[in-house]
């Protein structure tokens, strides 16, 4: 019989060649961070486009539909676009919007966190807005094709209101409604009392005091919302308050050093009160002159902080006899603000990876969820 003169593998060789053949990929979660949005460009144009998404919106106006259209056609998007764009034009920074220009810088900073923390975990994390561009949709897509199951989606609102997490929850299913193979995606409700939220309220009103000093009375304003909202159950005042008023203990204020209030009232309809233009009136007539002014519901200066809260009202307060008014910045991509967007996903991205659903079981889908004060 012949003999073959083929070399024979050993089993040690053989294993050796397979396991070097085989690519061990990492574990791949995305971190989607959103705002509101915002239009791109501060042109008429841009922002009757960016308005007519936005206010047709139901979660934002709950007028009846065929009402409202003719409302929102015939009388808003013809003449208002006009005015908002000056507005925009006033504080459009580097050629773009500053909320989008700050939740840039807020992905690229919290990225490099992540992925610092989970060196063996592709983490991504990609912008989004409700309205506008970065698109919830282009962002979930782009999870889709870079292979991402498994997603975490934090709405960069503090204090929950239907208006805007709301809002941003219905992207986020509006586009898996359209997807055959479904995601795993968790959503951060809030995180309206997380103590790094109050940590880095406080300490940049320190930080702002250290250069300016201490006003006569610090104002907290948060926006508004319709008061009917609320009368049917949106918790976002009641929200508000408790934000205001931990960050008050933190500050170790006096009832009569500060006070809450509610801005960017539109249209005629009842909103929460107090209205931020009335308090700073009432105040400017009681004697007051020197007040700070702080939103702890925005996570990054836009219009309403910039251009109403820092300008419009400081003129209504200096108009009514007030003398010194100065508003502090939103938290933006301050290093204690970054601390909490942390704090908010790695504990989600560590049950992933724990759970064993990064590697490979069932997707699954988290249902929302809200912080507590113990994370």
């Amino acid at each position: 019989m012949p003999v073959s003169t083929k070399p024979v593998l050993s089993t040690s060789v053989l294993s050796s060649a397979i396991a070097s053949s085989v690519t061990v990929s990492k574990p791949r979660v995305a971190v989607v961070l959103m705002n509101l949005g915002t239009p791109d460009a501060p042109t008429p144009a841009a922002v009757r486009k960016f308005l007519k998404q936005f206010l047709s919106d139901q979660r934002v106006i709950e007028i009846p539909r065929l009402l409202w259209a003719i409302i929102l056609n015939l009388f808003v998007l013809p003449f208002r676009p006009k005015r908002v764009a000056k507005a925009y034009a006033s504080i459009w920074q580097d050629g773009d919007s500053p909320m989008r220009l700050i939740l840039q810088q807020q992905v690229d900073l919290l990225a490099e966190r992540l992925q610092q923390r989970f060196a063996h975990v592709d983490v991504r994390v990609l912008p989004a807005m409700s309205y506008g561009a970065p698109s919830t949709y282009g962002a979930l897509d782009q999870i889709r094709q870079a292979g991402i199951e498994h997603v975490i989606v934090l709405p960069l609102f503090p204090q929950y209101s239907a208006t805007s997490t709301g809002a941003a929850i219905d992207a986020v299913n509006q586009w898996t409604s359209k997807q055959r193979d479904m995601l795993s995606i968790c959503v951060i409700k809030d995180y309206y009392q997380h103590p790094l939220l109050i940590k880095a309220l406080a300490q940049t009103v320190r930080e702002y005091q250290q250069e300016h000093g201490q006003p006569d009375k610090l104002l907290m304003s948060f926006h508004g919302i319709p008061k009917p909202y609320a009368d049917k159950g949106d918790p976002y005042p009641e929200r508000c308050h408790v934000t205001a008023r931990l960050v008050a203990q933190a500050l170790g204020l006096t009832d009569e050093q500060w006070a809450i209030s509610f801005q960017s009232r539109f249209g005629k309809q009842e909103w929460v009160k107090p209205y931020t233009s009335d308090l700073l009136q009432q105040w400017a007539a009681e004697g007051v002159r020197d007040i700070q002014v702080i939103s702890p519901a925005f996570s990054a200066d836009c219009l309403e902080t910039l251009e109403e809260l820092a300008l419009e009202n400081q003129h209504i307060f200096l108009q009514a006899g007030g003398k010194s008014y100065h508003y502090i910045p939103a938290l933006n991509a301050h290093p204690v603000h970054l601390d909490m967007m942390e704090a908010l996903t790695a504990p989600l991205i560590e049950g992933f990876l724990n759970s064993g659903i990064v590697s490979g079981t069932e997707p699954v889908h988290c249902a929302a969820q809200t912080s507590s004060p113990d994370l």
